[in-house]
């Protein structure tokens, strides 16, 4: 896929899929390949293969290809397919050379969790991996600490589709964005629906979105809102939203996938609890409250349960 084309699905909503275990707690291929297919045939812009919400790092690189094949093949060319890589650069060019032979659009990098690394050493990571990548990539910039020049170099390399940007410093990216080539990266929210409109307002487009697996049409609801400029209308669903979002960040984020992974089940996919050190499952207290929530989405017309498998309602 050529980076004009990248660049223009990642100014939607970038969903990222779960990763279904079976009871022996294995990657299952079907069960995933089918929330693939779902979040694709929702209409999702862009599709994130192996990413954060689909466990990345409690995934082997074998599982990890797994997973990125399972995509290629619920997708079914529907949208891009951004195959999630990381860990050492090694490993990293390796995952985006097997991306490409598989059929991915484009790769997604996460930022490397070396306690050790340094911000500008941390562009140059980027930089060699898109350097060594036959696709398009997206750069996953979540850590403090950047200078605007490390974020306009990253931005303006020529095979650099997009930044992911998951940090709060919005001055940071407010002062990156002009200062970059107007025909370089695109910035996109990587902080889901909840910071979309803060983000669009200082100069992102585009939002990731682990809210599609259940919930597709709230998160282009807040998409086309922003596209048209209309704010209150996004905060208004972002309202809605906010229990759920509430829910995903208690323990410090521990239970992000882990409601994420409940309601999917509720949906009608049984797709396995969360690997540690992610919380496996929700308490019975946390478990009933996220029923009730979907409850009233489902009966909105927000979501739909699905009959691939029964869905699980709340006790009582």
């Amino acid at each position: 896929m050529s980076i004009a084309t990248m660049r223009k699905a990642l100014t939607g909503v970038s969903g990222v899929p779960v990763t279904a275990y079976d009871g022996n707690g294995e990657v299952e291929p079907r069960i995933t390949a089918k929330v693939y297919e779902r979040v694709a045939a929702a209409g999702i812009h862009n599709i994130v293969a192996a990413g954060n919400t689909g466990e990345f790092y409690a995934l082997t690189p074998q599982e990890i290809r797994i997973v990125h094949e399972a995509a290629v093949s619920g997708v079914a060319g529907k949208a891009p397919v951004t195959a999630a890589i990381g860990r050492s650069l090694r490993e990293a060019i390796g995952m985006a050379k097997d991306a490409a032979a598989i059929g991915a659009s484009a790769v997604m990098s996460h930022q490397p969790v070396d306690p050790f690394a340094a911000p500008a050493a941390q562009i140059d990571y980027f930089c060699n991996l898109a350097d060594a990548s036959a696709l398009p990539l997206i750069a996953y910039v979540r850590a403090d600490g950047f200078a605007v020049t490390d974020i306009v170099r990253l931005a303006n390399h020529g095979n650099i589709a997009g930044i992911k940007f998951a940090t709060t410093d919005l001055m940071l990216l407010s002062r990156a964005i002009p200062a970059a080539s107007p025909d370089g990266a695109l910035f996109v929210c990587g902080l889901a629906e909840s910071w979309a409109p803060t983000f669009t307002a200082a100069g992102a487009r585009g939002f990731t979105s682990g809210l599609v697996n259940v919930a597709p049409k709230l998160s282009l609801a807040v998409h086309a809102a922003l596209e048209k400029g209309d704010f209150a209308a996004a905060r208004a669903i972002v309202n809605k939203l906010e229990p759920f979002e509430r829910m995903r960040t208690k323990f410090r984020n521990g239970a992000n996938v882990t409601v994420v992974k409940e309601a999917v089940s509720y949906s009608g996919l049984d797709v396995g609890p969360v690997r540690v050190p992610g919380l496996p499952q929700l308490d019975q207290h946390d478990r009933e409250e996220l029923h009730r929530l979907l409850q009233g989405w489902e009966a909105e017309g927000d979501i739909q349960t699905h009959s691939d498998q029964p869905a699980v309602k709340a006790a009582g």
